[in-house]
């Protein structure tokens, strides 16, 4: 059987519903010491710490990457688990496949429904997760999401429902490829990029969502506040309006690196439009155009970029990837 090591971080499929239907931090993980799977590989499990995805911070991932390196550097795993929150879980899988130098299968999972709900999906997602993990087409894809019989990429997918067990999608690309009961199938090969390694958990990066009369103090508040750089979620396909403008301006005369997204849920944000905070001009201002990412990814990758020394040309090349 293969060897996996599994990182239990904590997170619904971790919790308990209590009697007052109230979804609470169990003081055993109910993921833990599962029998059913030890038929299915030799299990290592670790818990680097115990949070609700919405308490995980860059600090909480970098410790599950060195964690990873550590692991896979004393000891010979085929392939990694990880089980996580689901409200931050793309963010955590997005900055290990960032960052993460390896070849065997990294794998994130989570639930939607605690441990004793009605049509819990959390053993269901970690039995299907150690079984990705095992699979020798899972190695060399960068990190995936296990979720609901499918399987993501760390880069397209996203949560799209606040309850439902389908939530994880990933818009414009589809899954990478599905589970059943007995065969796993992918149907498809994703892009891979080699790595940036350094992190430094200092960098500041902000992210706002654009909306009409979207105030330039609101943007300057980051060159005021210290950041090292913004993520805007700009209207359609690269947009902003022109009360903006000054704020943007103030940061670019700052030399802080500005990356659009769009803020809608599919496509590909573009300077095509030549108005007044169109994105043609804001291509022209020097502003970054994002090959696809949602803002939360984004501004990851623009941290990892500032701490491995990204700038001009460099960074503009590392966000069309």
């Amino acid at each position: 059987m293969k060897n996996i090591l599994v990182m239990h971080t904590g997170g619904t499929i971790s919790m308990s519903e209590n009697a007052q239907g109230v979804v609470t931090t169990n003081d055993t993980n109910p993921m833990t010491n599962i029998e059913m799977i030890r038929n299915i590989a030799n299990i290592t499990e670790k818990h680097p710490f115990q949070v609700p995805s919405p308490h995980m911070t860059l600090k909480h991932m970098n410790i599950l990457r060195k964690t990873i390196i550590n692991e896979i550097y004393e000891e010979n795993y085929d392939g990694i688990v990880i089980t996580h929150g689901t409200d931050t879980l793309e963010e955590t899988a997005y900055f290990l496949d960032l960052t993460l130098n390896v070849s065997i299968p990294v794998i994130l999972t989570g639930a939607m429904r605690s441990s004793n709900e009605i049509g819990a999906d959390g053993l269901y997602n970690y039995i299907s997760a150690i079984r990705t993990a095992c699979h020798d087409d899972a190695r060399n894809k960068g990190v995936l999401v296990v979720f609901n019989d499918e399987i993501h990429t760390a880069t397209n997918v996203t949560k799209t429902h606040t309850s439902n067990t389908s939530t994880f999608q990933s818009p414009n690309y589809g899954p990478l490829g599905i589970i059943t009961k007995k065969e796993i199938f992918f149907h498809h090969l994703p892009l891979t990029y080699p790595p940036l390694v350094k992190v430094n958990e200092d960098v500041k990066v902000g992210l706002i969502k654009a909306h009409s009369d979207l105030d330039a103090d609101l943007i300057k508040f980051f060159a005021d506040n210290q950041y090292d750089g913004l993520v805007i979620e700009a209207l359609g396909q690269g947009n902003l309006p022109p009360s903006a403008l000054h704020g943007i301006q103030y940061l670019i005369d700052k030399n802080i690196p500005i990356v659009i997204v769009s803020r809608c849920f599919n496509g590909i944000a573009s300077g095509n439009y030549q108005y007044e905070g169109g994105g043609y001009e804001l291509l022209n201002m020097g502003l970054i155009f994002s090959n696809g990412l949602n803002g939360q990814k984004a501004r990851l990758k623009l941290i990892v970029a500032i701490s491995n020394g990204l700038a001009d040309t460099s960074l503009q090349n590392y966000f069309k990837k």
